[in-house]
């Protein structure tokens, strides 16, 4: 009798798991696989079930069935010098390693710049990752097109070639920019300008946009529109070049498309002993680290970066299980008043 019982129970299926429960296959398959997308009392419910039927999934031959690996990559299109640079990067990854780590998946990170995508999209086209992440897409990143069709893939941001498919999570960029120009507007300045992201990554191109438009609704015209490519040096040089823009002339105000511009901003305005924000209000925008590296420290619009990847990893996750979410997030910004505007 003892062993009738354990051999019926230990033969239980997910569809018995779920029938007891009172589920559907795919919460169950959620509980099993670590997925974070469990109302807590579906969650009680599965693992009751799993406990009475004695149900005990066999990951290994559910792999091989199904061919999965239990493997994310994370895809990164940048050098290594911006990517361990830029506080950005260590704030959405740890969002998406702090949601994977409540999975069962493991996560592989490839910083692919140094790789035209040939050896990245061999690897992850081959059968050894079930789904990737795609982080700051730029338009000539047009390796990550096909990965995309060999696994399910999120991107974070906006991608930079959009197809119909896609599935991201962004901030609002618009909004951010025509946040920070607003505030500019409002504290008196009228000759604006901006040190611009790259526009060949959206994130770029929307808070561009934000600037102008802000700047189109109070009747203005930017001062100057520079590049600086989300860098302290780009920063920098930004600055220099509008130093020089009109002899005997200069920007009341800057709204610098990334902490990292602002501050190499702020550095060069300091060093031609130009006073921020008495004689030139600078804003950034992240509020990463750098904002409160240094004196003094920056206004600037904080975007949730942390709370981006983990909502890009839970959107991926969805995917994996057999869900269908919402192919495009996009999250609030705010401002952060402090010392330079």
């Amino acid at each position: 009798m003892t062993t009738e019982r354990h051999t019926r129970r230990s033969a239980a299926t997910i569809e018995q798991v779920a029938e007891r429960a009172g589920v559907s296959r795919s919460t169950v398959s959620r509980v099993v696989n670590g997925g974070s997308r469990v109302s807590p009392k579906a969650l009680e419910a599965v693992q009751a079930a799993i406990e009475d039927l004695d149900y005990v999934p066999n990951r290994a031959a559910r792999s091989l069935a199904s061919r999965q690996t239990h493997a994310v990559a994370l895809v990164i299109p940048e050098d290594t010098n911006r990517f361990f640079g830029d506080p950005f990067f260590a704030a959405i990854v740890s969002g998406i390693n702090a949601a994977m780590s409540e999975s069962h998946y493991v996560l592989n990170l490839f910083i692919a710049s140094d790789d035209p995508g040939s050896k990245t999209t061999r690897y992850l086209t081959g059968g050894n990752v079930d789904g990737a992440i795609v982080v700051s897409h730029h338009t000539a990143d047009t390796f990550v097109n096909r990965i995309a069709e060999a696994v399910p893939l999120v991107f974070g941001g906006r991608p930079a070639v959009p197809a119909a498919e896609d599935y991201y999570v962004d901030v609002d960029n618009v909004a951010g920019g025509r946040m920070a120009t607003r505030y500019l507007i409002d504290a008196g300045h009228r000759r604006i300008a901006t040190i611009a992201g790259p526009t060949t990554m959206p994130a770029g191109e929307d808070r561009l946009a934000g600037f102008r438009a802000e700047l189109e609704e109070a009747g203005l015209e930017p001062f100057a529109v520079v590049p600086g490519e989300f860098t302290a040096e780009g920063g920098a040089a930004a600055a220099r070049t509008l130093l020089e823009h009109t002899p005997g002339s200069r920007p009341e105000a800057i709204f610098a498309a990334s902490d990292l511009m602002a501050r190499g901003a702020v550095r060069t305005l300091m060093a031609q002993g130009i006073r921020v924000p008495e004689d030139v209000a600078v804003i950034g925008f992240d509020d990463s680290p750098v904002a409160v590296a240094e004196h003094p420290h920056l206004t600037t619009v904080r975007q949730p970066s942390r709370r981006q990847g983990e909502v890009i990893t839970e959107v991926l996750l969805a995917r994996l299980a057999g869900e269908q979410p919402a192919p495009a997030t996009i999250l609030d910004c705010e401002l952060v008043r402090r010392q330079t505007a």
